[in-house]
């Protein structure tokens, strides 16, 4: 009777992790403020990112760095993003240099009205971070409201985060 308690036990947990999606990874921070931070700027010409920029207005966080395979991927459509002006769009630069961020965006587009660079990854622990690229739908009081793991595409943008903007937008007025 044992081995088949044990076997069944077994068979439940498989069951059930057969009816959760692989790819959503739970996340404490959705309907938290925005932690505190203080960022490095990653060069003279980019506006530093400082939590006051996410106050008073829907916007995105996307946390990025030139290392990142998947960033170049998602990258274009931030760019579109950024010149639709539906949203502001900020950028963390994490685990980088401020040579190789400022590079990467000279080369590839910058669609971050600001961006800081979290060398030491305090702000991307806070955020519990589990790579790049993650982005962060922030409400106009400063509060996560999504958390997009992996490269947002052209269906997440459409499907998820535009509607979720909109709605938030209807919200803040």
């Amino acid at each position: 009777m044992i081995p088949v308690g044990l076997l069944t036990i077994i068979l439940v947990f498989f069951a059930k992790g057969l009816t959760l999606d692989p790819h959503a990874l739970p996340t404490m921070m959705v309907d938290r403020p925005m932690p505190a931070f203080e960022l490095q700027p990653i060069s003279d010409e980019i506006p530093n990112l400082s939590p006051d920029k996410l106050r008073g207005r829907v916007t995105l966080v996307n946390v990025f760095g030139s290392w990142c395979v998947s960033c170049v991927a998602e990258h274009p459509i931030l760019m579109d993003i950024s010149r639709a002006g539906i949203v502001e769009v900020h950028g963390v630069d994490w685990r980088d240099t401020p040579r190789d961020g400022s590079a990467w965006l000279a080369r590839y587009g910058n669609p971050y009205s600001s961006a800081g660079l979290d060398a030491d990854s305090r702000l991307a622990i806070d955020l519990g971070v589990t790579g790049a690229p993650e982005t962060f739908l922030v409400d106009a009081n400063g509060r996560i409201r999504y958390k997009q793991i992996g490269p947002i595409t052209p269906e997440i943008w459409d499907d998820t985060l535009l509607p979720m903007i909109r709605l938030l937008e209807q919200e803040a007025t």
